[in-house]
């Protein structure tokens, strides 16, 4: 009964063993596709559109995004992004890149904002200039720190909205941020879960944005990912641009302060 017992228990972590390992070279494998693939990254064909329509006159003023303030002052990029969402006093509002891009886009460039938010993602045939133009935005912090303290009041008050947001339990699911990215080691099949309540994994989840997803074959901003996810997770969906998500990005963004970013990424 003994050894038919150990006989047992050995065939299970033997089982268990092969399963470690076969798991560890999965593993391996993606991320070294992963690197194959960042080699030539595609984002950087849409980061060079990007800083084409930067720096082109454009809509009913003709003029460029060259003076557009992102926080850095009028057309400083270098850094920029890293440092968002931030308050801006002209708005009295917390922005990320995305929503300072479409305020410049009207204010400068004249366009009204229901024609330039209607296509505020890629569809097959049909490109996004703001993805294009918050691509090229990203590619000017690679390599910055993410600096987002929210010392600002109205930035505190956006970060603890994105903590609840994180935290809370919704949906006919009743799901949060925090069930997939509160513990560490959770997976959705072979797709790893940043534990986004540290440094650390808020660092490797925010750094590599906005990036190209394989799966998609297209360049995803922040606002879509988290738009995305919680339409995954069942909860109502937000529109583009609502002060929910860039609150989510606040609390997201501080807490990776002091990781250094590497956009435009490359993800499943």
């Amino acid at each position: 009964m003994h050894a038919r017992l150990h006989a047992v228990v050995a065939a299970a972590a033997f089982g268990l063993a092969g399963a470690a390992l076969a798991e560890g070279s999965t593993m391996d494998e993606i991320a070294r596709y992963r690197e194959m693939l960042a080699e030539g990254n595609p984002a950087e064909l849409l980061e060079a559109k990007g800083e084409e329509l930067w720096k082109k006159p454009r809509g009913p003023n003709k003029v460029s995004l060259e003076q557009c303030d992102l926080g850095l002052g009028p057309g400083a990029l270098d850094g920029a992004y890293a440092r968002l969402p931030r308050y801006f006093a002209d708005t009295r509002k917390v922005m990320d890149a995305e929503s300072r891009v479409v305020h410049c886009m009207v204010t400068l460039q004249g366009f009204r904002e229901e024609d330039v938010t209607r296509n505020w993602y890629s569809k097959p045939g049909q490109e996004s200039d703001i993805e294009a133009l918050v691509t090229y935005i990203g590619g000017r912090s690679n390599g910055a720190k993410i600096d987002v303290p929210a010392r600002h009041p109205e930035e505190a008050r956006m970060a603890k909205i994105g903590e609840y947001i994180f935290y809370r339990r919704s949906g006919p699911q009743d799901f949060s941020c925090a069930i997939c990215h509160g513990q560490e080691g959770k997976r959705i099949r072979l797709q790893e879960l940043g534990k986004l309540t540290t440094q650390a994994g808020a660092g490797a989840a925010m750094g590599n944005w906005p990036s190209y997803r394989v799966s998609q074959g297209a360049v995803w901003t922040m606002q879509r990912r988290l738009i995305d996810c919680m339409r995954q997770a069942r909860w109502p969906e937000p529109k583009y641009l609502a002060d929910s998500i860039v609150a989510l990005e606040v609390f997201l963004q501080k807490t990776a302060s002091g990781t250094v970013m590497q956009t435009p990424g490359i993800k499943r």
